[in-house]
């Protein structure tokens, strides 16, 4: 019995979508456009995520040592600038490495080949884990016996910061407004189809049947709307993101910007997608009948 109840919503299900096939395929291209724009979206979102989070690790902060230390007197002091939580790396440079780094950079090296390395400070070059706690760090690392001085460079730090934060909120805003669009879309449809059979429908209210059992198909008709137009889209979005990454990487032979591989989010695109699908068929369909229901 459970089987063939389970068959006649399938069956209803589907036959609303082709009895009114140009609002089903209205429906899932709308759907397809408006999950194609939030994937990308999202997409665009997540590797300028990764590129400032790899240019945060670039901010660097350089930590100088005092120069009555020798050299190992200075390489004992990254011990405890190691103890510190919120370093990540600490690199050590000598006098003379950080000399002739300092040459190597000019554009006349000539010009300071008399330069002595005691001039210079040893120093370590430190990344942290959370940029967003540097002015801490800072004063933790001043704390530390033989440390000369710290150079932390916070308006870099604070504009990466600032930055993440927008493009957050603005994937949020806008990725919510076509999600609405999406449900009203599958809602307009059922609620279309729903018109359409209400002499059907009020014949099946007057020999008894529950709302429950009226409302299911149309249920099942946006589900499939919605999962349809989730797979479409999934699929579309993948070829689309492959051709643009290929095609950046083409042309961007200094690497300038990173594109993450499609495999790395394939399985949350996925599961995002999936979701999105369903409740946008599901919630839109519920939507729509409910209103109607109570007419």
């Amino acid at each position: 019995m459970k089987r063939n109840k389970f068959g006649y919503l399938i069956r209803e299900g589907v036959r609303g979508i082709f009895l009114h096939g140009f609002m089903s395929f209205a429906a899932v291209c709308v759907t397809v456009a408006c999950l194609i724009i939030m994937g990308s979206f999202s997409l665009i979102l997540y590797n300028l995520s990764v590129m400032v989070t790899e240019l945060e690790q670039e901010n660097e902060m350089i930590v100088y040592i005092d120069e009555t230390y020798t050299e190992d007197q200075a390489k004992s002091v990254g011990s405890q600038i190691n103890m510190i939580g919120n370093v990540h790396n600490a690199q050590f440079i000598s006098r003379e490495e950080a000399l002739k780094n300092f040459v190597e950079e000019q554009n006349d090296p000539d010009a300071f080949a008399g330069l002595q390395s005691d001039t210079l400070r040893d120093r370590f070059v430190i990344t942290l884990e959370d940029n967003t706690l540097m002015r801490q760090t800072e004063n933790d690392l001043r704390q530390i016996q033989g440390v000369a001085d710290v150079s932390a460079h916070y308006e870099i730090s604070e504009g990466f910061t600032t930055l993440q934060h927008v493009l957050r909120i603005a994937s949020v805003a806008i990725i919510a407004v076509l999600l609405v669009v999406s449900l009203l879309i599958i809602s307009n449809t059922v609620k279309l189809a729903m018109y359409d059979r209400k002499d059907e429908i009020a014949v099946m209210r007057m020999v008894g049947a529950t709302n429950g059992f009226i409302r299911m198909p149309y249920v099942v008709e946006g589900f499939l709307l919605g999962m349809f137009g989730a797979a479409v889209a999934f699929f579309l979005e993948w070829g689309l993101y492959k051709l643009v990454a290929e095609r950046i990487a083409s042309v961007d032979t200094l690497r300038l910007f990173t594109v993450v591989p499609f495999s790395e989010v394939l399985y949350l695109m996925i599961a995002a997608y999936a979701i999105t699908g369903f409740m946008v068929g599901v919630f839109g369909s519920l939507l729509s009948i409910r209103k109607f229901l109570n007419v």
